[in-house]
Protein backbone atom coordinates (compact mmCIF):
# COMPACT_ATOMS: atom_id res chain seq x y z
CA UNK A 1 0.00 0.00 0.00
CA UNK A 2 1.39 3.40 -0.96
CA UNK A 3 -0.06 5.32 1.99
CA UNK A 4 1.97 6.12 5.07
CA UNK A 5 0.85 4.55 8.35
CA UNK A 6 -0.25 7.91 9.77
CA UNK A 7 -2.56 8.57 6.82
CA UNK A 8 -4.30 5.18 6.72
CA UNK A 9 -7.91 5.05 7.88
CA UNK A 10 -10.41 2.28 8.63
CA UNK A 11 -14.10 3.22 8.52
CA UNK A 12 -16.42 1.03 10.56
CA UNK A 13 -19.54 -0.48 8.95
CA UNK A 14 -21.78 2.02 10.71
CA UNK A 15 -19.92 4.85 8.96
CA UNK A 16 -20.20 3.25 5.54
CA UNK A 17 -23.95 2.81 6.03
CA UNK A 18 -24.36 6.46 7.01
CA UNK A 19 -22.37 7.60 3.97
CA UNK A 20 -24.30 5.36 1.60
CA UNK A 21 -27.61 6.58 3.06
CA UNK A 22 -26.43 10.19 2.57
CA UNK A 23 -27.26 11.15 6.17
CA UNK A 24 -25.86 14.21 7.97
CA UNK A 25 -23.73 11.87 10.07
CA UNK A 26 -22.48 10.29 6.85
CA UNK A 27 -21.23 13.69 5.73
CA UNK A 28 -18.94 13.72 8.76
CA UNK A 29 -17.26 10.57 7.41
CA UNK A 30 -16.52 12.06 3.98
CA UNK A 31 -13.03 13.23 4.97
CA UNK A 32 -12.03 9.65 5.79
CA UNK A 33 -13.19 8.40 2.39
CA UNK A 34 -11.62 11.06 0.15
CA UNK A 35 -8.50 9.01 -0.63
CA UNK A 36 -9.22 5.33 -1.36
CA UNK A 37 -5.46 4.71 -1.51
CA UNK A 38 -5.29 5.63 2.20
CA UNK A 39 -8.27 3.52 3.21
CA UNK A 40 -8.37 -0.05 4.48
CA UNK A 41 -11.73 -1.86 4.51
CA UNK A 42 -12.04 -4.91 6.74
CA UNK A 43 -13.76 -7.63 4.70
CA UNK A 44 -16.21 -8.03 7.59
CA UNK A 45 -17.38 -4.44 6.95
CA UNK A 46 -18.11 -5.36 3.34
CA UNK A 47 -20.16 -8.29 4.61
CA UNK A 48 -22.10 -6.19 7.14
CA UNK A 49 -22.85 -3.40 4.68
CA UNK A 50 -23.87 -5.79 1.89
CA UNK A 51 -26.09 -7.82 4.21
CA UNK A 52 -27.84 -4.72 5.56
CA UNK A 53 -28.37 -3.24 2.11
CA UNK A 54 -29.70 -6.52 0.73
CA UNK A 55 -32.33 -6.45 3.47
CA UNK A 56 -33.35 -2.79 3.21
CA UNK A 57 -32.53 -1.68 -0.34
CA UNK A 58 -32.02 -4.77 -2.50
CA UNK A 59 -29.34 -6.45 -4.54
CA UNK A 60 -28.45 -3.48 -6.75
CA UNK A 61 -27.71 -1.25 -3.76
CA UNK A 62 -25.63 -3.97 -2.09
CA UNK A 63 -23.67 -4.60 -5.30
CA UNK A 64 -23.02 -0.88 -5.77
CA UNK A 65 -21.82 -0.53 -2.17
CA UNK A 66 -19.40 -3.45 -2.55
CA UNK A 67 -18.03 -1.85 -5.73
CA UNK A 68 -17.49 1.46 -3.91
CA UNK A 69 -15.84 -0.21 -0.92
CA UNK A 70 -13.57 -2.28 -3.15
CA UNK A 71 -11.90 0.88 -4.49
CA UNK A 72 -9.91 0.83 -1.25
CA UNK A 73 -7.65 -1.93 0.03
CA UNK A 74 -9.94 -4.71 1.33
CA UNK A 75 -8.23 -6.47 4.23
CA UNK A 76 -8.90 -10.22 4.15
CA UNK A 77 -9.67 -12.39 7.15
CA UNK A 78 -7.10 -15.19 7.31
CA UNK A 79 -7.00 -17.90 9.96
CA UNK A 80 -4.03 -16.38 11.86
CA UNK A 81 -5.63 -12.95 11.72
CA UNK A 82 -8.95 -14.37 12.96
CA UNK A 83 -7.15 -15.65 16.05
CA UNK A 84 -5.42 -12.28 16.48
CA UNK A 85 -8.80 -10.51 16.28
CA UNK A 86 -10.35 -12.97 18.74
CA UNK A 87 -7.57 -12.30 21.25
CA UNK A 88 -7.91 -8.55 20.86
CA UNK A 89 -11.68 -8.82 21.23
CA UNK A 90 -11.30 -10.84 24.41
CA UNK A 91 -8.79 -8.37 25.87
CA UNK A 92 -10.93 -5.33 24.98
CA UNK A 93 -14.33 -6.98 25.47
CA UNK A 94 -15.26 -6.26 21.87
CA UNK A 95 -17.89 -8.43 20.20
CA UNK A 96 -17.61 -9.83 16.69
CA UNK A 97 -17.37 -8.11 14.19
CA UNK A 98 -16.02 -5.08 16.10
CA UNK A 99 -13.00 -7.13 17.17
CA UNK A 100 -12.09 -7.70 13.50
CA UNK A 101 -12.51 -4.00 12.69
CA UNK A 102 -10.29 -2.96 15.62
CA UNK A 103 -7.68 -5.64 14.86
CA UNK A 104 -7.56 -4.44 11.25
CA UNK A 105 -6.95 -0.86 12.36
CA UNK A 106 -4.19 -2.03 14.71
CA UNK A 107 -2.57 -4.26 12.07
CA UNK A 108 -2.43 -1.46 9.49
CA UNK A 109 -1.54 1.31 11.96
CA UNK A 110 -4.75 3.01 10.89
CA UNK A 111 -7.04 5.55 12.47
CA UNK A 112 -10.43 3.93 13.11
CA UNK A 113 -13.43 6.13 12.25
CA UNK A 114 -16.64 5.09 13.98
CA UNK A 115 -19.64 6.21 15.98
CA UNK A 116 -20.15 2.76 17.54
CA UNK A 117 -20.16 3.06 21.33
CA UNK A 118 -18.42 -0.34 21.67
CA UNK A 119 -15.19 1.49 20.85
CA UNK A 120 -15.60 4.40 23.27
CA UNK A 121 -13.05 4.32 26.07
CA UNK A 122 -10.67 1.96 24.28
CA UNK A 123 -7.06 2.91 23.79
CA UNK A 124 -5.89 3.34 20.26
CA UNK A 125 -6.16 5.65 17.32
CA UNK A 126 -9.96 6.00 17.30
CA UNK A 127 -11.79 8.95 15.80
CA UNK A 128 -15.39 9.23 17.01
CA UNK A 129 -17.62 10.73 14.37
CA UNK A 130 -20.50 12.73 15.75
CA UNK A 131 -23.05 15.11 14.28
CA UNK A 132 -22.06 18.75 14.73
CA UNK A 133 -24.87 19.38 17.25
CA UNK A 134 -23.79 16.47 19.44
CA UNK A 135 -20.15 17.59 19.31
CA UNK A 136 -21.20 21.07 20.52
CA UNK A 137 -23.11 19.52 23.44
CA UNK A 138 -20.11 17.41 24.43
CA UNK A 139 -17.82 20.46 24.31
CA UNK A 140 -20.27 22.33 26.52
CA UNK A 141 -20.07 19.49 29.04
CA UNK A 142 -23.63 18.28 28.58
CA UNK A 143 -22.43 14.70 28.23
CA UNK A 144 -23.84 11.85 26.24
CA UNK A 145 -26.84 12.73 24.12
CA UNK A 146 -27.85 9.11 23.68
CA UNK A 147 -26.79 8.56 20.07
CA UNK A 148 -25.27 5.34 18.82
Amino acid sequence: MAATAAAVKVVDSCGWLEVLAATPLGEAYRAALERPDELVVPVVCVLEVAQHLLQVAGDAAATEAVAIMSRAHVAPLSLPFALEAARLGDACRLPFPDNVVMATAVRYGAELWTHDEHFRGLRGNIHFVEPAAQMRLRRQGLGDTGSQ
